[in-house]
């Protein structure tokens, strides 16, 4: 059911459903009163893919908390546990590094640049496998089943058989309408086929279970269990406690479409984003947020135009440093394409994730590997605020002059006056002042006739091996080259050749708000939504549900063919779709449901099957190989998925989509299939 910010006003005419409807899917439609196949395919432009940076991939969770002992113990159990089978189709990260080291040495340097390629390959296959996904909030053997629930409880989640319950508090007395909410949760793999699809969450509420909009995403496999993030939309009077269930364990579920006014369009990171309050345009080139168009009354747009520096230009600036000696500008607004990229899309939330070494002006003359630089973007439905997270981390130690780690460039002077935030928490106008120089918690721009702003709220700023870093800031209103800028030094200013050393890491973590701003009501706006941005509500493992006051529910979890209650039973439809076999591995005889190419399969009164599907990589985009196509040559071993699905009674006609979202991985396939494959 749709769920809206109610701080904020209401929703026009503006819908987006999760699941299965992105634009870019291609279309099989058969029926079976037709003799000529009926093939709908829409055409789209794959974009290349950096080291890690399969789009749709779950963010990389913790991975940098063991020691260095534990790092070696983490290896070794890694080269173990690749089998016999393994070793013989896939070479490893070591051998491969020897071939380069090899090629190197004969100047071979086009060897060098496939095996940097296929380096990068093994990294992402290494992440899907071995990356640690942290500690789940509630964990694999922390479970209640269905059927212990009261009675009432029990036929709304008809279909679903286990739950896990969480529990959040709100501790500062603040009303929460719609509030992301993100735990990571541990499920055995015996009890779940499908997260994505399974996965709902429901709300306690004076004793009534009430769905509420969510998100899955980051599905990884770790042993015996699974582990994924849950986003969900909480509501919260204030200094409350409320328990919610996640229920999964249903082989008939479908995944759910949940109606929200986040909006999606584009590939990879080249990217519109658009909700109730805010368009934002991501650049083609490097990912950067390029433009952005508040929507009220007349819609102004924020830009920055002109040539800058022969870079193209962002509203967004930052990261980048200055070399030793003012020697030249190093940043990632030099990428001539994004290094590595993840994206998640959802109903509730889009993350774009970015990461790489910056260029520099003469690249790849000078390309210096020093400062790795990973930033985060998150787009909300019924938000009007986005988040920006980075990390800089020195991978060694350098020299610079300066360093930016928040620079906004507004082009076209769309407002009259500026202000800060300091240390008492207060809202300022004009300059900063010299008191705060070294204590800003956020900057912003507002129209006093237009009442149009831009804020950005800092909310954490912290570093690891250097000194804390400087909260400063400064604004030039009118700068001659470009127009308004706001721009924010961590480190060291005026201070000529000072050293970051190796290891240093600095955060950061802002959010930037656009909502109607007058000098009267606006600074208390913005000094209440710091404050609740600061003290997010507290997720915990709640343990046994509350069900004294259970009552019955009008509506039930289930939808329509989730309940057993599907014209055909799922469990004969899944059955047959496993005679569909990928070929292209062989001997290995492994189907499409155990590779995990399924994304969704439903079934409506008319006998019309539908089914998501996905491919495993780009370059395997055709799905119509699996639906009506050459793998028909070899029936003896296998089927079409028309074939395989036009076969059972009472099927009339099969829909095959494709979509890209999220991207398949190896966490996907099942024991038995990895098992088959050698993994």
């Amino acid at each position: 059911m749709p769920e809206t910010n109610k701080n904020f006003p209401a929703l026009t005419n503006l819908e987006h459903s999760g699941g299965s409807t992105e634009k870019d899917i291609t279309n099989h439609h058969f029926d079976e009163d037709l003799t000529s196949t009926n093939l709908h395919l829409k055409r789209r432009k794959f974009l290349g893919l950096g080291l890690l940076g399969m789009a749709g991939l779950g963010l990389p969770f913790r991975a940098n908390g063991l020691d260095n002992k534990a790092v070696e113990e983490f290896v070794s159990d890694i080269v173990a546990s690749e089998t016999d089978l393994f070793k013989k189709h896939s070479d490893s990260f070591e051998d491969k590094m020897k071939l380069m080291q090899k090629a190197w040495d004969e100047k071979d340097f086009r060897m060098v640049r496939s095996l940097s390629d296929s380096i990068r390959n093994t990294g992402i296959q290494a992440q899907n496998e071995y990356e640690d996904p942290g500690k789940p909030l509630v964990n694999g053997s922390q479970f209640g089943t269905v059927d212990s629930l009261p009675s009432s409880w029990r036929t709304w989640a008809k279909g679903w058989k286990y739950y896990k319950v969480i529990g959040l508090e709100e501790k500062v007395g603040i009303q929460r309408q719609a509030e992301p909410v993100e735990v990571l949760l541990g499920f055995r793999s015996d009890q779940v086929n499908s997260l994505a699809r399974e996965i709902r969450v429901a709300e306690v509420y004076n004793g009534l279970l009430k769905e509420v909009t969510s998100q899955v995403f980051g599905v990884v496999r770790r042993g015996s269990e699974r582990l994924c993030k849950v986003m969900f939309l909480a509501d919260n009077k204030g200094s409350e406690k409320r328990q919610y269930f996640v229920f999964y364990g249903n082989p008939d579920a479908e995944l759910p479409e949940y109606t929200t006014d986040l909006e999606v369009r584009g590939e990879g990171y080249d990217l519109e984003i658009e909700n109730q309050y805010f368009i934002a345009k991501l650049s083609k080139q490097t990912g950067q947020l390029e433009r952005m168009l508040i929507k009220r009354e007349h819609g102004v747009e924020l830009y920055a135009g002109g040539p800058a520096h022969a870079e193209t230009p962002c509203i967004d600036w930052s990261h980048d440093y200055v070399a030793e000696d003012f020697f030249m500008k190093v940043r990632i607004q030099y990428w001539g394409e994004c290094p590595d990229y993840e994206i998640v899309r959802g109903p509730i939330c889009t993350i774009i994730r970015r990461w790489g070494f910056p260029h520099s002006a003469l690249h790849p003359v000078y390309n210096p590997s020093r400062l790795n630089i990973n930033v985060e973007y998150r787009f909300y439905s019924g938000l009007p605020y986005f988040f920006k997270s980075s990390k800089m981390k020195a991978v060694k130690s350098f020299v610079i002059q300066t360093m930016r780690d928040d620079e906004w460039v507004f082009t076209g002077q769309p407002f009259t006056g500026s202000l800060w935030i300091g240390a008492d928490e207060k809202v300022k106008f004009g300059e900063v002042d010299e008191a705060n120089k070294n204590s800003v918690k956020g900057f912003g721009y507002y129209n006093k006739d237009s009442k149009d702003s831009f804020v950005g709220l800092y909310l954490d700023h912290s570093s690891e091996v250097i000194p804390d870093l400087l909260n400063g800031g400064g604004s030039l209103f009118y700068y001659n080259w470009h127009g308004t800028v706001w721009v924010r030094h961590p480190t060291m200013v005026g201070i000529k050749n000072h050293t970051i050393p190796e290891g240093a890491i600095l955060r950061q973590k802002n959010a930037y708000v656009t909502i109607a701003f007058t000098e009267k009501d606006g600074p208390g706006k913005i000094e209440a939504l710091r404050k609740e941005l600061l003290s997010p509500m507290d997720s915990f493992a709640s343990g046994q549900p509350v069900t004294a006051s259970a009552k019955e529910s009008k509506r039930s979890l289930a939808r329509p063919g989730e309940a057993g209650d599907s014209p055909i039973s799922k469990a004969v439809l899944w059955e047959a779709l496993k005679s569909c076999i990928d070929q292209q591995m062989y001997i290995s005889n492994v189907n499409l449901v155990e590779l995990g190419y399924i994304y969704n399969l439903s079934m409506d009164d008319d006998g019309v099957v539908k089914v998501l599907m996905t491919m495993p990589h780009r370059g395997r985009p055709l799905s119509s190989f699996f639906v009506w196509g050459s793998s028909v040559v070899h029936r003896t071993v296998s089927k079409t998925i028309v074939g395989a699905l036009m076969e059972i009674p009472g099927v009339r006609k099969v829909v095959v989509d494709q979509t890209w979202y999220p991207e398949w991985n190896s966490n996907l396939m099942t024991d038995d299939c990895r098992k088959k494959l050698g993994i």
